[in-house]
């Protein structure tokens, strides 16, 4: 998803934002300076075999002793033309990550449940021109949001839309299939998110009643050794906060391999060869022996 912002300026260390594509660049041309190796395949299945994972690919199939999920969500966009021009430029998903670059700007909400009246609410910090757009069907807020839609003057437009209007992806109206066409310069949808918990669904992992990976405060999920992170979990879905989530779960895979290790009495070893004036040589071996010390030797 980051490939449809095109500034991202909630990225800690950017303060003139960055595009999701370049963010992505750099994360990529990080991991080669370390020598990390980087494989590019549809990932057809994970399966569990014993303590270990099998995961087959399009391509080639892996071994691996754990397992980071972070196969992220799809926004669902509406099915109205001009939607796909508008995309990650007037039109929006995340008011935590896009409302503030729209201060003082014509705001439309398109939905018609609990969340799409909570973010028109939630537009009014920003704004005082917020208009809802249910395009048609049932309403299915509560009569509480309802209350609250009256309490604020908070227009809603019922009818079906026909098409968003812009210039080069900037939204300047929204046509509907009656009446007068609403003017605004930008549009959020709830619509709803597709969670990419296959894999992990597969295998056995618990998932939420929105269909997110359950995991704990250290990104593992209810399957050993298998771990998730970012917006296939429950997190918020902000790139700044997969990233974190990322390198949370690194660290606890890391932790957990060592103890592993630690368990199976598998960590390498260093031999002293030789202690001269210049420092001890070592050489590593990889099934650890117990190597007697000189009493007076600092541990």
């Amino acid at each position: 998803m980051a490939k449809w912002e095109p500034q991202v300026e909630n990225y800690l260390g950017f303060p003139e934002g960055i595009s999701g594509s370049a963010l992505l660049d750099h994360g990529m041309i990080q991991v080669a300076k370390y020598g990390v190796e980087t494989v590019e395949d549809e990932i057809q299945s994970l399966r569990t075999r014993g303590e270990t994972f099998r995961i087959k690919g399009t391509r080639q199939t892996y071994d691996a002793k754990r397992v980071l999920l972070a196969t992220g969500l799809t926004h669902l966009p509406p099915d109205i033309p001009g939607v796909k021009q508008c995309l990650g430029t007037s039109l929006f998903f995340c008011k935590d990550c896009d409302a503030h670059r729209l201060q003082g700007k014509r705001i439309a909400i398109m939905g018609r449940n609990n969340e799409a009246v909570d973010y028109a609410l939630g537009m009014l910090m920003f704004t005082s021109c917020v208009t809802l757009v249910t395009s048609g069907g049932e309403l299915v807020w509560d009569e509480e949001h309802a209350q609250w839609l009256e309490e604020y003057h908070i227009p809603v437009r019922q009818e079906n839309v026909v098409t968003l209007n812009h210039t080069e992806g900037r939204l300047e109206s929204i046509e509907f299939v009656r009446g007068e066409p609403t003017k605004a310069d930008a549009i959020f949808t709830t619509r709803g998110d597709v969670p990419h918990s296959t894999l992990a669904e597969g295998v056995g992992a618990s998932l939420d009643n929105e269909g997110q990976i359950i995991v704990d405060a250290y990104l593992r999920t209810t399957v050993p050794g298998l771990y998730a992170a970012g917006c296939v979990t429950a997190a918020n879905c902000q790139m700044i906060i997969a990233a974190g989530q990322g390198a949370a779960g690194g660290q606890a895979i890391n932790r957990d391999l060592f103890e592993s290790s630690l368990r199976q009495h598998a960590l390498p070893c260093w031999r002293t060869d030789d202690r001269s004036d210049e420092g001890p040589r070592s050489t590593r071996t990889l099934k650890c022996s117990i190597i007697p010390l000189p009493v007076d030797t600092a541990i």
